[in-house]
């Protein structure tokens, strides 16, 4: 754009009141924790005091080892997120944005991001991540997610939600070169910005990220760099500031279901009103909202001034403890144990340095062979020799040591106590419990001291969820042209899928897998690293295996630890595509119906029996209720009996059938298999001989006699030979 001081100062007044109402204090405590985490434990003034009194300064550096438990134990724990429809959206979308997701985060290496802003929130109580468009590879634009130094961050100071949608603005605040700024923005602002010696301001040049955002010191110390170095330093303050402002904007809104969705401000009339003929469940109006401006300044260049394309801030926060607008690092309250245990360790070896070198008492010109300056300095080494003058029990005394005071070792012990407490990562969990302690015992005392990481982890899946909602709705408004991923479909084979996403349809005109449309709750849910949960799944499997649950062979070898499992799970699927497993296959599932069928013929051997013992039954009964009884009615009971043992051999019959053809259809099948081994191996056999011919003249009729008793002809290469 150009020069616009009033506009830029109105920025400028926002960066500061930012900055004096808290952040400054923050960027105190967040120096002070870099540096008690780099092992920079002591004040400059306390060092050369006790410098100068000849004084230890040791420093014991405990937050470091803690500090990398905790990451650990983030590391040991992924959040999955995964999406499912709510309004309008079919099963099939939800599936779509959870692996174009995956996809998205493979691409920015998201877990590895995620542990970045974990320790940035850890250390320094904020981390962020940057969520927006990237067309450096994709001219229609990928997501770009990256991690943000937290002293460049300044939130709305007036906010006390942990949702940055209930804050007012955010600012971000870098360094940049002059080739930077006509990258992104425009070459004559850059110009004009290269040829600045000082700022606009007063207090222009002031900097929340001096020093610690790069490898070397101070920028104002490359202020004198020659031409050529010019281009490489950073030396131009950039302001970003993201602001809602009030708006009136014109929406769509579904009367079935209340929903609203903008309207771009580049509609026309005739658009919106054919949206509206083609939907009679949508009617357009205007309503005053919040929408985001984005505003970014130089000194006072405003480089960019425009409405956000986003609905959210591209900032989302981390913050281990919150509380109502104040955030908590993890290793706040380890400073003072930190600064105890440093302090008492330097005492307890000045005490032991003092006992080896306590002085001495000499009467003046009593030590003839060096002076007091002498012996101060060699007073303390082994084998020194003392030429005295007069009597040397009286004349020269060493000064009697004082003792170590009593209790000082507890106090370093007890301060070591202090971090491990507060921490919350006692030996168990840093794995430095006494051998005589049982591993279950371990466990448990593991399983209890996950309890105070949990907030801080609780509070990493919250962020989670903002980052999936503001990634999610970057690919509903500006993922719309039509786009081929390959995903990965089994880790564990490398087998990967193509994904297609709003591709047209030949004559329906419809898109197939339209991103753009319904809307998706979003799930984040916490589970184990893959090598912890792998090790879990194996076992389980295992014992569900020993209870007689049939775990396949397949998903035992996934999760177990085996080198080339891959391969082996690769060897398992080629087996069982096999012409002789397919034949064992289904000579077991011919198996099973013979053992059914033989079944049911004793179910229906045991049924016809029980309907000739009824008939039995029936003619004694008759017989008995009358003697002289109906010479009809016994031959039609003699008609049914026979009827039945005509039945019953009529189905024997043909269950013997049934099981003879079965049986045989079976021994085809095998002896067909065997037939074509033992063919595959005669034809190895001749080949094998006829190689062998080739190369060894004399056995060329041994060859030929043998390809003749394995069904073919000598191979021309013999018969050449011969």
């Amino acid at each position: 754009m150009a020069r616009n001081p009033l506009k830029a100062q109105e920025q400028w007044l926002r960066y500061v009141y930012a900055r004096d109402m808290g952040h400054s204090r923050f960027v105190e405590k967040a120096e002070r924790c870099e540096r008690f985490v780099a092992g920079d434990q002591w004040e400059d003034a306390d060092r050369s005091a006790l410098r100068a009194s000849r004084r230890p300064a040791i420093t014991i550096n405990k937050i470091l080892i803690t500090l990398a438990s905790v990451t650990g134990e983030q590391i040991e724990t992924r959040n999955e997120i995964s999406f499912r429809p709510r309004t309008g959206a079919p099963t099939e979308s939800s599936q779509i944005h959870t692996k174009l997701f995956r996809f998205i985060s493979d691409q920015n290496q998201l877990d590895w991001l995620r542990t970045e802003v974990f320790g940035n929130g850890a250390v320094t109580s904020r981390g962020y991540y940057d969520v927006r468009l990237d067309f450096a590879k994709n001219m229609a634009g990928d997501i770009a997610i990256t991690s943000l130094n937290p002293r460049n961050v300044m939130p709305d100071p007036d906010a006390s939600s942990y949702d940055p949608d209930k804050w007012n603005d955010v600012l971000v605040t870098s360094w940049m070169t002059g080739d930077d700024i006509e990258y992104l923005y425009n070459k004559p602002d850059a110009d004009a910005l290269r040829l600045r010696t000082d700022s606009a301001y007063a207090f222009g040049y002031d900097s929340i990220d001096d020093g610690f955002d790069r490898f070397g010191g101070n920028p104002m110390i490359a202020a004198a760099a020659t031409e050529e170095m010019r281009p490489m330093l950073r030396n131009i303050r950039v302001i970003e500031r993201q602001h809602r402002v009030l708006k009136k904007q014109r929406v769509f809104v579904d009367v079935r279901t209340g929903m609203k969705r903008d309207i771009p401000d580049q509609w026309t009339r005739d658009q919106i009103a054919q949206i509206l003929s083609e939907n009679n469940n949508l009617i357009a109006t205007d309503e005053v909202s919040k929408r985001v401006r984005w505003t970014v300044t130089a000194d006072d260049f405003v480089l960019h001034d425009d409405w956000s394309p986003y609905k959210h801030f591209t900032v989302v926060p981390y913050f281990p403890v919150f509380r109502f607008g104040r955030t908590i690092g993890l290793i706040e309250g380890l400073l003072d144990p930190q600064e105890l245990l440093n302090k008492t360790i330097s005492q307890e070896l000045h005490v032991v340095n003092t006992m080896a070198n306590s002085g001495w008492k000499v009467r003046h010109g009593a030590v003839m062979n060096m002076t007091m300056d002498e012996l101060e300095e060699m007073g303390a080494k082994s084998g020194l020799v003392l030429e005295i003058q007069g009597d040397p029990d009286k004349d020269v005394v060493k000064i009697t040591p004082n003792q170590i005071p009593t209790g000082l070792d507890r106090i370093s012990f007890k301060a070591e106590n202090f971090i491990k407490s507060i921490s919350g990562r006692g030996d168990s969990v840093m794995g430095l419990d006494r051998a005589d302690v049982s591993g279950k015992a371990i466990g448990e005392k593991k399983q209890s001291a996950d309890v105070p990481l949990r907030p801080a982890l609780d509070n990493l899946v919250r962020t989670d969820w903002f980052l999936a909602r503001n990634v999610l709705d970057i690919v509903q408004q500006f993922y719309t042209d039509p786009r081929i991923m390959n995903i990965t479909k089994d880790d564990l084979t490398g087998e990967m899928e193509t994904v297609e996403v709003n591709m047209p349809q030949p004559g329906s005109g419809e898109l197939l897998n339209d991103l753009s449309l319904g809307e998706f709750d979003i799930v984040v849910v916490s589970q184990s690293a893959k090598r912890t949960l792998e090790e879990s799944q194996f076992e389980q499997g295992v014992a569900m295996r020993e209870l007689g649950i049939m775990i396949p062979d397949r998903f035992l070898i996934e999760n177990s630890n085996l080198v080339k499992k891959a391969e082996i799970v690769k060897a398992m699927d080629e087996e069982a595509q096999s012409e002789s497993a397919q034949i064992k296959a289904k000579s077991d599932v011919l198996e099973r119906q013979l053992t059914v069928a033989n079944l049911k013929a004793d179910a229906a051997e045991t049924e016809s029996k029980v309907m000739v013992n009824r008939a039995k039954a029936a003619k004694e009964l008759q017989e008995v209720s009358s003697a002289a009884g109906n010479q009809n009615a016994e031959a039609a009971l003699k008609q049914q009996e026979h009827d039945q043992k005509l039945t019953q051999m009529r189905e024997e019959h043909a269950m013997k059938m049934q099981i003879k053809r079965e049986e045989a259809a079976i021994d085809r099948e095998i002896r067909l298999a065997e037939a074509k081994e033992k063919a595959k191996q005669a034809k190895m056999q001749t080949v094998m001989a006829a190689k062998q011919a080739a190369a060894t003249p004399g056995t060329v009729d041994e060859a030929a006699k043998l390809a003749k008793a394995g069904g073919g002809p000598a191979k021309p290469g013999a018969q050449a030979a011969k």
